[in-house]
């Protein structure tokens, strides 16, 4: 029987979640009212409320969603990059870019990242850099799988680097969600400007 309530409790929680993200999508965070949200979820208000307590806590939960899945999808390049370190940055970096509007808009990413700065000491706040702290680390480790393909110099500190490049390729993706007219194909050539240079730097003699 537990297993049957945490199944059913997982199923509401997707419910909540994909719901919000549709009706957000739709209709901007502003406009979406929890009561909308859970009966697109075909859950109750109440049952709604148990499982996040505000707004914000689903937009969070829909930003979890999507960092579990790219970095899901990034354990395939960390295990078998590509030799050439350009590339092997450029197609992690790709997975991350390429899912970012799958489930939030630019001016959702706008609100998490406005929610997570205004309030550095809520646990939304706290949350949401946790999650920018996973990413950050399969960075690090994409670089040590380079070093150990002896494309990288066994000398970079992997974990150092890997922040580095993390908060570069972090602070162009800011800029462009605060664009609604920049295209994506923009952001792809910005950080392979950026990859290309951090690979001449990280290569071996």
């Amino acid at each position: 029987m537990a297993g049957l309530r945490e199944r059913q409790k997982a199923n509401r929680t997707r419910r909540i979640i994909e719901a919000a993200s549709t009706l957000f999508r739709a209709q901007g965070y502003d406009a979406v009212r929890i009561e909308d949200i859970a009966a697109a979820a075909d859950v109750s208000t109440g049952t709604c409320y148990n499982y996040f307590s505000t707004k914000g806590d689903i937009l969070l939960a829909i930003v979890s969603m999507e960092v579990e899945e790219v970095i899901d999808a990034g354990r395939a390049v960390v295990a078998d990059p590509p030799s050439d370190i350009a590339d092997a940055l450029d197609r992690l970096v790709c997975i991350y870019y390429d899912h970012s509007l799958l489930y939030l808009t630019k001016e959702l990413w706008r609100r998490a990242v406005a929610l997570s700065v205004e309030a550095p000491e809520t646990p939304f706040s706290q949350r949401y850099l946790a999650l920018d702290a996973r990413l950050t680390a399969q960075v690090a480790d994409l670089v040590t799988a380079l070093q150990q393909r002896g494309s990288a110099r066994r000398g970079l500190d992997a974990e150092a680097l890997g922040g580095i490049i993390f908060a570069q390729l972090n602070q162009a993706f800011i800029g462009f969600v605060t664009q609604d007219a920049m295209p994506l194909a923009q952001l792809h050539r910005t950080s392979r400007r950026v990859t290309d240079q951090l690979a001449q730097l990280m290569a071996s003699p």
